[in-house]
């Protein structure tokens, strides 16, 4: 028996023996377990305006404007689409007011003014002092009624800029164009130049040799011709003042009297006496332009289908082109015209009127508008739809390519007065043939009148 366990004891001593001496496979420890993460709700964007959509119904606003003619009648057509097919059952009606200036003056008199107006930035920062205008900015970013930052980003920043005092946005543009000087290219080729002035200095070459060549002739009568038309039109006139880095003030005051604004007027007053400038009493420069009498002119972009029907009147291939102010430091070129703004009214109305707005300047509306009024496209994605109109209109386009280095004009709210002033005083300087030495003294009186009519 004792025997008997004995070799049980040693039997169990060697299995246990063998199982430790064999290499172990360890076992693999599952990875914890994870928990799945609860699905997390997208917050729901919130207005910042406590308004729901049926408070817009039965909603109507009234928009005041100066539109005539093509626009005026384009204006009509979209309010009554916008009142067939806006789903907010907002009706909008509008009312003619004539003149930009009637306009101003009719909302500071009106006892009921109208929720929305198209005016010039200018007499808009007038009621913004009185506090009338409703701030666009939380209309622009709500994340319901406003523009994502993409739709935001397809309007020309200049264009924006305008109405955008500080932290405030008193408004959105609703047309722009420009003063620009328009070339003869063909006539200039004949000259012997091979491209448009890029400085003061070859504006002035180029002007003198058209003088040159009408002297040259033997028409007798055409020998002050040639050269530039003058016009004093302020939008013009400024961007001359840019371009030799001089400009109306100086840290928000007036100060015509400075060394480049002297240095500006002293110039074209000068480029007048040699007669590589002259006077016209056409009421347009347009037909002149076509029959080369003179190798530029100064307009606006809504003049250019009547120039080029001027050079067809004229049986007239010559090409011309548009450019920017040449000034003696840089190229200026300065943007304008009336944009949208909310007086102050009720939260339903001014959101109503914000909703067209915002309709108003949608790209298709602004493709439509350009091939009205040609003028600027407000949105740059309006130019997928414009590329025909493109082609048809070669100088629009390249108009449409100066945007770029387009610059605002003064944003004080007196600019409505100043304005006036600045192109009276220009014309001054030429309808009394003041001497390009004097013009400093002209520069003063223009200072002391700016201050006196911004007080």
């Amino acid at each position: 028996m004792a025997k008997k366990l004995t070799l049980i004891l040693t039997l169990f001593f060697l299995v246990a023996c063998q199982s430790s001496s064999e290499t172990q496979t360890p076992t693999s420890t599952p990875p914890p377990a994870t928990k799945t993460p609860r699905p997390t709700a997208t917050p729901v964007p919130t207005s910042n305006f406590d308004i729901e959509e049926a408070d817009l119904n039965g909603v109507e606003i009234e928009i005041w404007h100066t539109f005539f003619g093509a626009p005026a009648s384009l204006l009509e057509l979209q309010i009554a689409d916008f009142n067939e097919e806006n789903p907010w059952g907002i009706t909008v009606r509008a009312n003619y007011q004539g003149s930009y200036n009637m306009l101003f003056y009719n909302v500071m008199d009106a006892t009921e003014r109208p929720s929305l107006v198209v005016a010039l930035p200018e007499q808009i920062s007038v009621w913004e002092e009185e506090g009338s205008v409703k701030d666009l900015a939380p209309y622009i970013s709500d994340p319901i009624w406003g523009y994502v930052p993409a739709e935001k980003s397809d309007f020309p920043s200049v264009f924006l800029e305008q109405d955008q005092h500080e932290e405030r946005t008193l408004a959105l543009p609703a047309q722009r164009t420009a003063h620009f000087i328009l070339y003869n290219q063909s006539w200039g080729e004949e000259l012997g130049f091979d491209k448009p002035p890029l400085s003061f200095d070859e504006f002035e070459e180029q002007a003198c040799a058209a003088n040159q060549a009408m002297r040259a002739d033997e028409d007798f009568e055409n020998d002050g011709k040639g050269g530039w038309i003058i016009d004093y039109e302020s939008n013009g006139v400024l961007s001359w003042m840019l371009g030799f880095d001089g400009g109306p003030f100086v840290n928000d005051d007036y100060q015509f009297i400075n060394s480049n604004n002297i240095d500006t007027f002293k110039s074209l007053k000068s480029l007048y006496d040699n007669q590589c400038a002259w006077l016209t009493t056409a009421e347009t420069p347009h037909e002149q332009f076509a029959l080369r009498s003179a190798l530029f002119i100064t307009a606006s972009m809504e003049e250019f289908p009547e120039i080029r029907r001027a050079f067809l009147d004229a049986d007239s291939r010559d090409e011309w082109t548009v450019i920017p102010f040449p000034g003696q430091e840089r190229t200026a070129l300065v943007t304008y015209g009336s944009s949208y703004a909310l007086l102050e009214t009720d939260d339903a109305e001014a959101l109503a009127s914000w909703l067209f707005v915002k309709w108003m300047l949608t790209p298709q509306n602004q493709a439509k508008w350009v091939k009205s009024t040609g003028l600027y496209p407000l949105r740059i994605s309006a130019l997928d739809e414009l590329s025909e109109y493109e082609k048809a209109n070669p100088q629009w386009a390249e108009a449409v390519d100066l945007i770029a280095q387009a610059e605002i004009y003064p944003q004080l709210a007196s600019w409505h007065k100043i304005r006036y002033l600045l192109g009276d005083g220009f014309e001054f300087i030429f309808r009394s043939n003041v001497q390009s030495g004097s013009v400093a003294a002209v520069l003063a009186q223009m200072n002391d009148a700016a201050r006196a009519l911004s007080e």
